[in-house]
């Protein structure tokens, strides 16, 4: 056999080798596209974007951004802008991007070592040549590729719970800033009817119609419509601070407008049967668990021989010696297999915290189901009786205080009822529309927390997401 057919096996196999690193790189958008994919359905808008990451798109998103700010802001264009400009979801989305990179790198075969050296003596000079590579490295490249592949869904998924998690934030800051403002002008409009009274009672009083103990009651009730005025003034004001943080605002772009009045009441409301099964499908924090426990199980079988022969390599070498009297040479070639010999660890070690490792992501999935069922019926029972808190304070309280108002007006007018009472039901009517706002913004805070129970997450699961994000990016041993 020449020496040329001799050397193809070799060149094959690194070719193939070549080959398979070849075939993994790092995705251009940095998973932005599986993110949204994932997310897709899961904000309440169909079309939302994420942030871009070449300079043209961002471009594009900061002036569709200009455009939603300068109209009165609702609720899906500030969940819109958050997803494009909230900076805690880009680092977070540029984390990704980094983990990708990782997983490339991990998954990447280690550069072959050369070396080379010069022996002599006064009879002969030698020269060596040794190419030497990780052979383990090559032999589980296809596992560590599925392996780093799982992973990389893992902290895709909890990315994307991330985003569903933001949008349900900003969802949330919309309506309380919205129903704050709206119980802020009905405290403006108790004040101006506590002035009245207060206004009247000074003028009776000064004239002498008016006890001083009336008078200091009517002024008491002024006081305490004005401390009322002011706390709603500072919920108003606090509650537009969370929404422009959430949607990554500052500076002039905070001077936008909101929209004047929440969305109505539904007429009817969403049913519970299924809720539990759909949980348990469209989850992700469910999925991402599932998507755990599959990335441990197919590790544990190559847990105990990595421990072992982690440090298996195979060279090439090729020695040439001349002897200095003759010039005669002589080429030697051959190979060398470094096995590890297991005398002191035989992997009893890292197969324990393989089979541990597994029983703890199967007792994670676990909990986490038993979590999402538990909070999709509790996220329902508090939407439906938000929802008839709603309606009752819509159908009835409001009516009710209303036509007691109306009657009210026409005593007062008959002379069989004082402007002390006129007054006094101004202020209460306006206090059960104040209510009715609060229950109405009750109602779809308790809706949005159904739809992110049914396909998004829970709180309890976005704690950990930053540790396991780091331990899905982190290349292990193998």
């Amino acid at each position: 056999m020449s020496a040329t057919a001799r050397t193809l096996p070799r060149w094959s196999a690194l070719a193939l080798a070549a080959w398979l690193t070849g075939c993994a790189s790092v995705s251009p958008d940095g998973l932005r596209g599986d993110v949204q994919a994932l997310a897709q359905g899961r904000t309440g808008i169909a079309d939302a974007a994420l942030p871009a990451a070449n300079p043209a798109a961002r471009d594009k998103a900061r002036q569709a951004i200009d455009s939603w700010l300068a109209q009165p802001l609702t609720q899906d264009a500030a969940v819109r802008i958050a997803l494009l400009h909230n900076p805690g979801l880009q680092a977070r989305l540029a984390a990704l991007g980094v983990a990708d990179a990782e997983r490339v790198q991990a998954i990447t075969l280690p550069n072959p070592q050369f070396s080379i050296a010069r022996l002599a003596n006064s009879h002969e000079r030698e020269i060596e040549r040794t190419l030497a590579f990780s052979l383990l490295d090559l032999v589980t490249l296809p596992w560590r590729m599925e392996r780093q592949a799982e992973r990389m869904q893992v902290a895709t998924l909890q990315a994307a719970q991330e985003v569903v998690a933001l949008a349900a934030d900003t969802r949330r800051a919309w309506l309380r800033a919205v129903a704050a403002e709206q119980v802020a002008a009905t405290h403006e409009r108790m004040v101006e009817a506590a002035e009245a009274g207060a206004e009247l009672a000074r003028r009776m009083a000064r004239v002498g119609n008016f006890s001083r103990l009336q008078h200091a009651r009517e002024q008491a009730v002024l006081q305490e419509a004005n401390a009322q005025r002011a706390r709603a003034r500072l919920a108003a004001a606090t509650a537009r601070e969370q929404l422009s943080r959430s949607m990554g605002l500052w500076g002039a772009q905070t001077g936008y407008t909101l929209a004047e009045q929440l969305p109505s009441l539904p007429a009817t409301a969403l049913p519970a049967d299924g809720i539990e099964a759909t949980a348990l499908r469209e989850r992700l924090d469910v999925q991402a668990a599932r998507r755990q426990l599959d990335t441990e199980a197919r590790q544990q079988g190559w847990a105990r021989a990595g421990a072992v022969f982690g440090d298996l390599g195979l060279a090439y070498s090729r020695n040439t010696t001349t002897e200095r009297e003759s010039s005669h040479r002589e080429t030697t070639r051959g190979w060398e297999l470094d096995v590890p010999l297991p005398l002191f660890d035989w992997g009893g070690a890292a197969r324990t915290r393989a089979q541990a490792r597994v029983e703890q992501s199967a007792a994670t999935l676990q909990d986490t189901a038993v979590r999402a069922r538990s909070e999709v019926r509790s996220a329902w029972l508090t939407y439906r009786t938000a929802l008839d808190l709603a309606r009752q304070q819509r159908d009835e309280v409001v009516p009710l205080r209303q036509l007691i108002a109306g009657e009210t007006t026409l005593r007062y007018n008959g002379m069989l009822a004082s402007v002390w009472e006129l007054l006094a039901e101004a202020r209460a009517s306006t206090q059960s529309v104040a209510g009715a706002i609060e229950a109405q913004r009750d109602f779809w805070l308790a809706e949005t927390d159904l739809q992110l129970a049914l396909t998004g997450t829970s709180p309890g699961a976005l704690q950990g997401l930053a540790s396991g994000a780091t331990a899905a990016s982190t290349p292990q041993g193998h």
